[in-house]
Protein backbone atom coordinates (compact mmCIF):
# COMPACT_ATOMS: atom_id res chain seq x y z
CA UNK A 1 0.00 0.00 0.00
CA UNK A 2 2.88 2.38 0.75
CA UNK A 3 4.09 2.07 -2.82
CA UNK A 4 0.68 2.79 -4.34
CA UNK A 5 -0.68 5.30 -1.84
CA UNK A 6 2.45 7.04 -0.58
CA UNK A 7 3.15 10.72 -1.24
CA UNK A 8 4.58 11.49 -4.67
CA UNK A 9 6.08 14.37 -6.58
CA UNK A 10 7.34 14.92 -10.13
CA UNK A 11 10.73 16.59 -10.44
CA UNK A 12 12.50 17.98 -13.53
CA UNK A 13 15.63 15.85 -13.75
CA UNK A 14 17.15 12.56 -14.82
CA UNK A 15 17.33 9.32 -12.82
CA UNK A 16 20.00 6.76 -13.63
CA UNK A 17 21.35 3.67 -11.93
CA UNK A 18 25.14 3.75 -11.66
CA UNK A 19 26.92 0.82 -9.99
CA UNK A 20 23.69 -0.04 -8.15
CA UNK A 21 23.18 3.51 -6.85
CA UNK A 22 20.16 5.54 -7.89
CA UNK A 23 21.53 8.93 -8.96
CA UNK A 24 19.09 11.81 -9.46
CA UNK A 25 20.61 14.47 -11.71
CA UNK A 26 19.16 17.94 -11.24
CA UNK A 27 20.00 21.25 -12.89
CA UNK A 28 18.81 23.92 -15.26
CA UNK A 29 17.63 23.04 -18.76
CA UNK A 30 20.55 22.65 -21.13
CA UNK A 31 23.18 21.92 -18.45
CA UNK A 32 23.78 18.40 -19.83
CA UNK A 33 21.65 16.01 -17.76
CA UNK A 34 20.31 14.00 -20.72
CA UNK A 35 23.66 13.90 -22.55
CA UNK A 36 25.31 12.66 -19.37
CA UNK A 37 22.63 9.99 -18.98
CA UNK A 38 23.25 8.74 -22.53
CA UNK A 39 27.01 8.60 -21.89
CA UNK A 40 26.34 6.62 -18.70
CA UNK A 41 24.08 4.22 -20.63
CA UNK A 42 26.85 3.77 -23.22
CA UNK A 43 29.17 2.90 -20.33
CA UNK A 44 26.83 0.10 -19.17
CA UNK A 45 24.62 1.87 -16.63
CA UNK A 46 20.83 2.16 -16.79
CA UNK A 47 18.32 4.91 -17.49
CA UNK A 48 15.21 5.12 -15.35
CA UNK A 49 13.78 8.52 -16.30
CA UNK A 50 14.66 11.57 -18.40
CA UNK A 51 13.18 15.05 -18.06
CA UNK A 52 10.42 14.16 -15.57
CA UNK A 53 11.04 11.86 -12.62
CA UNK A 54 8.05 10.63 -10.62
CA UNK A 55 9.26 10.14 -7.04
CA UNK A 56 7.28 8.19 -4.44
CA UNK A 57 7.95 7.96 -0.73
CA UNK A 58 7.62 4.21 -0.07
CA UNK A 59 8.87 4.15 3.55
CA UNK A 60 10.21 6.48 6.22
CA UNK A 61 13.69 6.23 4.62
CA UNK A 62 13.14 5.35 0.97
CA UNK A 63 12.27 7.26 -2.19
CA UNK A 64 11.70 5.40 -5.45
CA UNK A 65 11.77 7.09 -8.82
CA UNK A 66 10.31 6.16 -12.19
CA UNK A 67 9.37 7.79 -15.48
CA UNK A 68 5.86 8.84 -16.38
CA UNK A 69 4.41 6.10 -18.61
CA UNK A 70 4.14 8.41 -21.66
CA UNK A 71 7.88 9.20 -21.78
CA UNK A 72 9.33 6.01 -20.27
CA UNK A 73 12.71 5.12 -21.86
CA UNK A 74 12.71 8.17 -24.15
CA UNK A 75 15.43 10.83 -24.01
CA UNK A 76 15.51 14.21 -25.71
CA UNK A 77 18.90 15.20 -27.12
CA UNK A 78 19.08 18.74 -28.45
CA UNK A 79 20.05 18.69 -32.10
CA UNK A 80 19.06 15.04 -32.54
CA UNK A 81 15.57 14.86 -31.11
CA UNK A 82 13.80 12.10 -29.21
CA UNK A 83 15.47 8.70 -28.98
CA UNK A 84 14.20 5.40 -27.58
CA UNK A 85 17.01 4.23 -25.30
CA UNK A 86 15.53 0.74 -24.95
CA UNK A 87 15.53 0.16 -28.72
CA UNK A 88 18.91 1.74 -29.42
CA UNK A 89 20.88 0.31 -26.47
CA UNK A 90 18.78 -2.75 -25.56
CA UNK A 91 16.59 -3.82 -22.65
CA UNK A 92 19.58 -4.01 -20.30
CA UNK A 93 20.08 -0.25 -20.63
CA UNK A 94 16.82 0.69 -18.91
CA UNK A 95 15.05 -0.04 -15.65
CA UNK A 96 11.46 0.81 -14.65
CA UNK A 97 12.21 2.04 -11.09
CA UNK A 98 15.13 2.77 -8.78
CA UNK A 99 15.71 4.07 -5.26
CA UNK A 100 17.03 7.62 -5.01
CA UNK A 101 20.34 7.20 -3.17
CA UNK A 102 22.21 10.37 -4.18
CA UNK A 103 21.28 13.70 -5.74
CA UNK A 104 23.77 15.49 -7.98
CA UNK A 105 23.01 19.11 -8.82
CA UNK A 106 24.72 20.04 -12.10
CA UNK A 107 25.36 23.76 -12.47
CA UNK A 108 27.33 25.94 -14.85
CA UNK A 109 30.80 26.62 -13.45
CA UNK A 110 30.90 30.02 -11.75
CA UNK A 111 34.35 31.56 -11.57
CA UNK A 112 35.24 32.44 -8.00
CA UNK A 113 32.52 30.29 -6.41
CA UNK A 114 33.99 28.13 -3.63
CA UNK A 115 33.19 24.54 -4.63
CA UNK A 116 33.69 21.74 -2.12
CA UNK A 117 37.10 20.22 -2.76
CA UNK A 118 37.45 17.84 0.19
CA UNK A 119 33.99 16.28 0.49
CA UNK A 120 33.76 16.79 4.24
CA UNK A 121 30.57 18.85 4.08
CA UNK A 122 27.59 16.49 4.09
CA UNK A 123 24.90 18.29 2.11
CA UNK A 124 21.35 16.96 2.07
CA UNK A 125 18.30 17.69 -0.07
CA UNK A 126 14.82 17.15 1.33
CA UNK A 127 12.30 15.39 -0.90
CA UNK A 128 8.93 14.43 0.56
CA UNK A 129 10.35 14.69 4.07
CA UNK A 130 13.32 12.40 3.40
CA UNK A 131 16.82 13.85 3.48
CA UNK A 132 18.93 12.55 0.58
CA UNK A 133 22.73 13.07 0.36
CA UNK A 134 23.55 15.57 -2.38
CA UNK A 135 26.49 17.08 -4.23
CA UNK A 136 26.97 20.11 -6.47
CA UNK A 137 29.06 19.37 -9.56
CA UNK A 138 30.17 22.35 -11.64
CA UNK A 139 29.90 21.89 -15.40
CA UNK A 140 32.25 23.41 -17.94
CA UNK A 141 33.74 22.32 -21.27
CA UNK A 142 36.24 19.50 -20.99
CA UNK A 143 34.82 17.91 -17.83
CA UNK A 144 33.76 14.30 -18.31
CA UNK A 145 30.51 14.27 -16.34
CA UNK A 146 29.87 10.55 -16.85
CA UNK A 147 33.19 9.64 -15.21
CA UNK A 148 32.62 12.16 -12.42
CA UNK A 149 29.18 10.67 -11.72
CA UNK A 150 30.57 7.12 -11.78
CA UNK A 151 33.17 8.12 -9.19
CA UNK A 152 30.53 9.93 -7.11
CA UNK A 153 28.38 6.76 -7.13
CA UNK A 154 31.31 4.54 -6.06
CA UNK A 155 32.36 7.04 -3.38
CA UNK A 156 28.78 7.24 -2.06
CA UNK A 157 28.63 3.44 -1.88
CA UNK A 158 31.93 3.41 0.03
CA UNK A 159 30.58 5.99 2.49
CA UNK A 160 27.51 3.82 3.10
CA UNK A 161 29.89 0.95 3.91
CA UNK A 162 31.77 3.15 6.39
CA UNK A 163 34.75 4.22 4.26
CA UNK A 164 34.96 8.01 3.97
CA UNK A 165 38.14 9.00 2.11
CA UNK A 166 37.82 12.70 2.96
CA UNK A 167 37.41 11.91 6.67
CA UNK A 168 40.38 9.48 6.58
CA UNK A 169 42.62 12.12 4.98
CA UNK A 170 41.49 14.81 7.44
CA UNK A 171 42.19 12.44 10.35
CA UNK A 172 45.68 11.69 8.99
CA UNK A 173 46.41 15.40 8.62
CA UNK A 174 45.21 16.07 12.17
CA UNK A 175 47.33 13.21 13.56
CA UNK A 176 50.36 14.56 11.68
CA UNK A 177 49.83 18.04 13.13
CA UNK A 178 49.54 16.59 16.65
CA UNK A 179 52.76 14.62 16.17
CA UNK A 180 54.56 17.76 14.95
CA UNK A 181 53.29 19.70 17.96
CA UNK A 182 54.40 16.95 20.36
CA UNK A 183 57.88 16.90 18.77
CA UNK A 184 58.10 20.72 19.05
CA UNK A 185 57.01 20.63 22.70
CA UNK A 186 59.68 18.00 23.57
CA UNK A 187 62.51 20.23 22.37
Amino acid sequence: LNVHLGPRITIHGVLVEVYGEGILLLGDSGVGKSETAIELVKRGHRLIADDAVDIKRVSAKTLVGSAPEMIRYFVELRGIGIIDVRRIFGMGSVKPTEKVDLIIHLEQWQEGKPYDRMGLDEKMTDILGIRVPSLVVPVRPGRNLAVIIEVAAMNHRNKKMGHNAARELADKQYASLLAQQNNTNKT
